[in-house]
């Protein structure tokens, strides 16, 4: 059972990440020749503030 992990900053529309879920999932499904209903996308959201390039967050710049 393939999982994926999608850590991206929040602000993405629910549109864009079912999208993104069927497209991460057709992926796995190809290349890895995995059953579709086994795979597992998580998608994490992560706050501005808990993100840093750089040595400087990005909620503040």
């Amino acid at each position: 059972m393939p999982y994926v992990t999608v850590k991206m900053l929040e602000g993405r529309t629910d549109q864009q990440k079912k999208d993104l879920v069927e497209k991460v999932t057709d992926a796995v499904v190809e290349t890895t020749g995995a059953n579709r209903e086994k795979v597992v996308v998580f998608i994490e959201d992560m706050k501005r503030e808990h993100y840093a390039v750089g040595g400087k967050r990005l909620s503040d710049q």
